[in-house]
């Protein structure tokens, strides 16, 4: 079988399409690849974060989350109300090039690896809100109480305070 320069330029041609066609699917995965840093801080700091129900550190802290999950993130901090928030997953932008580019063998691996997603909030700012209530803390031979002046009805009462005379 004889080629001519034609037959072999089309060749090529059709090679280098598939090969470039093969490195662009999956192209939001290789742009934002299957994880993202999201930034979680609180007021006060060093509340303990919780993500999924697995303790990741105190804050302030940078997650690394799994793009394909919405994730529960809940921060706490001993005295303080806890804060909770649900992450969802919106669809990035490069799922349009993906398209484009890489057909539907790239948006599949991005579905899959969940390349094709950002998480939404990307950055958690918790601003922790003081139990109300009374509530104590015990620490070398002191003890640290809080008391407030417009008790819950619904609370159990359990002593009064009386001013000492002098």
């Amino acid at each position: 079988m004889k080629y001519s320069k034609k037959s072999h330029a089309w060749l090529s041609y059709v090679l280098l399409s598939l090969v470039v066609v093969l490195l662009v699917s999956g192209c939001a995965t290789i742009i934002l690849s299957s994880s993202q840093q999201v930034g979680i801080s609180s007021s006060p700091t060093g509340a303990l974060v919780t993500i999924d129900n697995e303790p990741k550190g105190e804050t302030p802290i940078v997650a690394k989350l799994s793009r394909k999950d919405n994730h529960i993130i809940k921060i706490e901090l001993e005295g303080y109300e806890p804060f909770e928030i649900k992450t969802t997953r919106g669809t990035s932008g490069w799922v349009w090039g993906n398209i484009v580019f890489g057909g539907l063998i790239g948006l599949a691996v991005d579905a899959i690896t969940g390349g094709m997603y950002v998480i939404k909030p990307d950055q958690i700012e918790a601003e922790l809100e003081k139990k109300e209530g009374s509530s104590f803390l015990y620490q070398k031979d002191a003890l640290y109480m809080t008391v407030v002046l417009n008790p819950d009805p619904s609370w159990q009462k359990i002593g009064n305070l009386k001013q000492l005379e002098k």
